[in-house]
């Protein structure tokens, strides 16, 4: 490996990025820890609204500063997207201008900076979890909420006017391969670079159990639904569905409250959820976006055993035979009884070992990021 302790570089994030504990940080932060176990000095740049300092993020990284997002009401007036306007910050703007760093803004969130004519000569990359407008229509017409509906309907078109300003960004970093071929076809300079995570290796319990599991933000409209989905699924079958995580809503609740072999598991920690997957005999995860590529299975696919998804779940990914794929109510109920009956065995480790070496090479993505930051 070659040795960037001379290699200073600036990332600035939507979040502050510690703990690791959602989709978009878990990025965030595994990026971070590899670039800093490879000898960059990291500059952090966080944008603060809920979430505490972090005391390792500062052992991580050569500084942190931490700014507060500002999100008054008349932002969501803003010609450009909620998410932009309320992190456009005049003091990270300064501080960025103290050197000539390359920059790494994670998200479109970020992407205030590109607007800012001085900075039009350094080397910015961008990091696109998403493609964010599509992202918010998925989000959109999942709302139940009329207002929040709104709001996401408007974010839609601003999100979607503001994307141009990726053409100012030097290097773009997409997730996934639908994601990839999406930005390559409008801007210069796209790579493919997969979600870090936490996990590196397979490490899988051999045996059985005897419940299904779905886990998910469930404050999350995507995820709210998609658990809907598997409740009325699960009704048909005398099979124990799990369903783990964050601020489930209430009417969730009261549906799963109903159905005798449902269980829900309401915000559990990290180790109970780890521990959740791990023992599931089957972890399922379907949803109606394809958007980017879902950290829930990754982490699914190095610690669980047998792995259910929907199409979209995968859209763009070669999964090479990681998972089952099952698209309608019949399709899930037909694959979960004709698993529940078979042993996750010594051979069905190793076969999932061989195929996550072909899916995931995190070294290869930090090698390019090397090389990017060095240009």
């Amino acid at each position: 490996m070659s040795n960037t302790s001379d290699k200073h570089l600036h990332i600035v994030s939507f979040d502050i990025p510690y703990p690791a504990n959602y989709g978009g940080v878990i990025d965030v932060f595994f990026r971070i820890k590899a670039l800093s176990e490879r000898g960059v000095k990291i500059h952090l740049h966080c944008f603060e609204y809920g979430r505490e300092h972090s005391e390792y993020l500062e052992s991580l990284c050569y500084s942190v500063n931490y700014y507060k997002r500002e999100t008054k009401v008349t932002k969501l007036f803003n010609s450009k997207p909620y998410i932009v306007c309320s992190r456009d910050c005049d003091n990270l703007m300064e501080n960025l201008l103290k050197d000539d760093y390359p920059i790494l803004l994670e998200g479109l969130h970020c992407c205030a900076v590109l607007t800012h004519e001085e900075f039009k000569e350094r080397n910015i990359i961008v990091r696109a979890h998403n493609i964010e407008h599509e992202y918010y229509e998925h989000l959109a017409m999942a709302e139940v909420d009329s207002k929040k509906r709104l709001y996401l309907k408007q974010e839609v078109s601003k999100l979607r006017d503001f994307e141009s300003v990726l053409h100012k960004a030097t290097a773009i970093l997409a997730i996934s391969q639908k994601d990839y071929e999406y930005f390559s076809e409008k801007y210069k300079n796209v790579h493919k670079v997969t979600a870090y995570n936490a996990y590196t290796e397979v490490d899988i319990i051999e045996g059985s159990s005897d419940y299904v599991l779905y886990h998910g933000n469930l404050s999350v409209a995507e995820n709210y639904s998609a658990a809907e989905y598997l409740v009325e699924t699960f009704k048909k079958i005398d099979v124990k569905l799990k369903i783990a995580g964050m601020n489930p809503p209430q009417h969730l609740v009261k549906m799963i409250e109903d159905v005798d072999n449902v269980e829900l598991i309401d915000s559990p920690d990290d180790q109970t959820l780890f521990d959740l997957i791990r023992h599931a005999h089957i972890n399922i995860l379907v949803t109606e976006q394809a958007t980017g590529l879902k950290l829930k299975l990754l982490n699914t696919l190095f610690n669980g055993r047998f792995c259910l998804v929907n199409d979209k779940m995968v859209e763009g990914l070669d999964i090479n035979g990681l998972c089952y794929v099952v698209n309608d109510q019949n399709a899930i109920r037909f694959a979960v009884d004709e698993l529940m009956t078979r042993r996750f065995d010594a051979h069905q480790i190793e076969r999932r070992r061989k195929n996550m070496k072909k899916f995931y090479n995190i070294e290869e993505a930090t090698d390019l990021l090397l090389k990017l930051i060095e240009n």
